[in-house]
């Protein structure tokens, strides 16, 4: 698109207005203080079943007095037509072992005890995107006289919405420390859980503040123990640039050091979770076109933020051109089609590895005063009729135009 044709129509675009709320519900903590399942006693003994905690609270939820034990040996039963699916039976192996994370269990039956969890799913379909149905319900009945084996089922539209319901069950399981064994106090239990928001996010700034891939997996994993859906994800800003850009390889020249720095397969690896002992089949998986979006297990979208045309001096470190004026760094320069050509190139490479429908485009605290302080730009306005304020319109519509074209929902600020 050249840059002396026509603004962009507003009307053609959609603009999304984005807003973050990091919210601690004081609400949800006093209902979550009515799970008390005893009262305040010295006793080791007596404090062992005192609270129960699920965050965040469910939607619906009901509890008795019995108390179960959960068997070690705690198998996986599924159903529907995506019960059998490995997103399932991944995330059941995971929280097994977080149920089980001290080792091996003392156990030994109680009136009623738990040996198996079944998890009914009805559709097949396993897209992640934004307004997947995350619903779920979850039953944890004790047994009756017929028999000792309690059950736990969930039952859900997605899988997504079973892996929420697997994150409740093992946040009911408690380990007793006298005993060393599992138990779920105050079953039965009865829920009924579905989000109250579609987007529930968590951003991360590696710009500023530049973090191990490792650690970011990790920030992606504890996300999922809080039924968090979208880590938005803010790579680049004025003070680095660290990922890699294959179609103009320059500009990761921005980061800190060559050491903090993120290549395409270090992208690849946090959007999809591959762990470290399976990156050696990658290469295999990637022919066979089999390679499995391991952040499904967790539930968690990958949203890309590439803030413009402000928060942008980093990207002038390989290509200086990209700057208003050496002296005069940012906003990038809008009277280029270079500018644009660029960030179409980033947006190209960075579609291979976000498949979430959104992407963050920035847009927040631009001051134009370097475009009409700067001799060619200042030439370009006049040529084109605009103030700074309407150049300021023209990149950020020109900008969520290149992300439409690549089959995005731009995001701004």
């Amino acid at each position: 698109m050249a840059a002396d044709s026509a603004t962009p129509n507003p009307s053609h675009l959609l603009i999304c207005i984005y807003t973050v709320f990091v919210c601690i519900s004081v609400s949800a903590v006093v209902h979550a203080q009515t799970l008390s399942l005893g009262s305040k006693h010295n006793s080791t003994s007596q404090l062992k079943d005192s609270l129960v905690y699920l965050w965040p609270l469910p939607a619906e939820y009901t509890f008795g007095n019995g108390t179960l034990s959960v068997d070690p040996d705690l198998s996986l039963a599924v159903g529907g037509n995506g019960g059998n699916s490995a997103i399932v039976r991944d995330a059941f192996e995971r929280y097994r072992a977080i149920i089980f994370k001290h080792g091996p269990s003392n156990f030994r039956p109680m009136k009623s005890h738990i040996s198996k969890v079944r998890v009914v799913v009805h559709s097949d379909n396993e897209e992640l995107q934004l307004g997947t149905d995350e619903s779920y319900s979850l039953i944890v009945a004790e047994s009756d006289d017929r028999s000792i084996i309690a059950e736990a089922t969930i039952e859900a539209n997605s899988v997504y919405g079973a892996l929420r319901g697997l994150e409740t069950f093992s946040q009911l399981c408690t380990y007793d420390y006298e005993t060393k064994s599992i138990h779920i106090y105050k079953a039965p239990w009865y829920v009924r859980d579905r989000p109250r928001f579609a987007f529930r996010g968590l951003l991360l700034d590696t710009s500023r503040h530049y973090y191990p891939v490792d650690v970011i997996k990790q920030i992606i994993e504890s996300m999922s123990y809080a039924k968090l859906n979208v880590l938005h994800w803010h790579i680049i800003d004025e003070e680095s640039f660290p990922l890699e850009v294959p179609t103009y390889p320059k500009l990761w020249k921005g980061a800190y050091s060559k050491w903090e720095r993120y290549t395409i397969e270090d992208a690849d690896e946090i959007v999809n979770l591959l762990s470290m002992s399976t990156c050696c089949q990658i290469v295999k998986l990637r022919q066979e076109k089999r390679l499995r979006r391991l952040r499904f297990t967790d539930c968690i979208n990958v949203m890309a933020e590439v803030d413009v045309p402000g928060h942008a001096e980093s990207w002038g470190a390989g290509y200086p051109d990209l700057w208003p004026s050496a002296s005069c760094r940012e906003p990038l320069d809008v009277s280029k089609n270079f500018t644009f050509d660029l960030i179409a190139g980033i947006l190209t490479d960075m579609r291979k590895i976000f498949p979430f429908e959104l992407f963050h485009l920035g847009g927040d605290e631009v001051h134009t005063d370097c475009w009409t302080s700067t001799p060619h730009v200042q030439q370009w306005l006049r040529d084109h009729n605009m103030t700074g304020k309407d150049a300021y319109q023209y990149f950020v519509l020109r900008a969520q135009q290149i992300a439409i074209s690549k089959n995005w929902t731009p995001v701004n600020w």
